[in-house]
């Protein structure tokens, strides 16, 4: 009885040993020796892109974002099509809206020239995400790095719902993002993201014409750009934040209790339900918001990710090796 005792104890060390071995493998300093220019490299290449265009912060943050959410941070997103090969480029929620790739194929030659074969695509995402929204005004993080790349694209996944909907309830929202680890809490700070950044006009038609929950002149204002018929003005683009777009602030949160979220999924988290507190307490304690969405993003760049032997470094980010 003892023995069998010591056993199963021993058989229970070993797996928390393991366990705390895996989660520990991403770390800040996975490249402090191998490539320590690393973060200077990645920050200059996305100061020059902001620089030419401030909406390139939030079209890189949002790679992040769709590349974690479709079966974790591995860079498939990033993946070209092949005669052989369907990626994620073409999914719904990517195909006209999912933009920088050429962004991250600067930072990676650049990268390439300093450490070759070492830094893997899906680090540079979650680099260049901190990067842009550092340089928009937003809060500074240690990214948590050793993420290795994938060999496959997810195109099923990224179509079937992997990606919140801009027309998603809030129920629908909460389990999406349970379904990747992330709390209600982690869901209203996240989305935050869309302080900065522009939405196409077929991802919030119906909210400006058909939705009642919604400031009238903001709605006005938005229908002179995206006419109610559709097909008709799909690709034109109008701000997320129509007060500060360019910075990343919590005038987000203030536009929602105003009834001014341009996307339903925006409005959603403030229309009576259970994340309305937290709306109101971001909208009026800025340090929280970037406190909790730093927490967040530190979280989410957690999900899957493939470390080890497991995938590869690709030296393109666009194709496997």
């Amino acid at each position: 009885m003892g023995r069998s005792c010591s056993a199963i104890v021993g058989l229970a060390f070993f797996l928390m040993i393991v366990a705390g071995s895996c989660s520990a493998q991403l770390s800040p300093n996975f490249y402090s020796k191998r490539c320590p220019k690393v973060f200077n490299t990645v920050k200059s290449v996305v100061h020059s892109a902001i620089a030419k265009e401030r909406r390139m912060g939030a079209s890189l943050l949002r790679l992040f974002f769709h590349d974690c959410f479709v079966n974790g941070c591995d860079a498939s997103i990033l993946l070209d099509d092949t005669g052989s090969f369907k990626g994620e480029k073409n999914a719904l929620p990517n195909k006209n809206s999912a933009r920088g790739f050429e962004v991250i194929d600067a930072i990676k030659s650049k990268v390439e020239k300093e450490c070759p074969g070492v830094v893997s695509c899906a680090d540079i995402l979650a680099i260049a995400a901190r990067d842009s929204v550092l340089l928009l005004g937003g809060p500074n993080w240690n990214v948590k790095l050793g993420r290795r790349d994938s060999k496959t694209a997810g195109l099923a996944a990224a179509n079937s719902g992997a990606i919140p909907s801009p027309f998603s309830s809030l129920n629908t929202l909460i389990s999406n993002f349970k379904s990747h680890g992330l709390s209600a809490k982690d869901l209203v700070a996240l989305s935050g993201a869309h302080t900065i950044g522009k939405a196409r006009c077929s991802s919030f038609r119906s909210r400006i014409h058909n939705e009642t929950d919604i400031d009238r002149a903001f709605a006005n204002a938005r229908r002179r750009t995206c006419p109610a018929k559709t097909g008709s003005g799909d690709n034109n683009v109008a701000n997320l934040d129509f007060v500060t777009p360019n910075n990343f602030d919590n005038h987000y949160f203030k536009n929602l209790i105003a009834k001014r979220g341009l996307l339903h999924s925006d409005q959603v988290l403030f229309n009576g339900g259970p994340t309305d507190s937290l709306v109101r307490a971001y909208s009026k304690n800025p340090r929280a918001f970037h406190a909790d969405f730093v927490a967040a993003m530190i979280k989410m760049g957690d999900i899957k990710p493939l470390t080890g032997s497991k995938g590869q470094i690709r030296r393109n980010c666009r194709r496997v090796d």
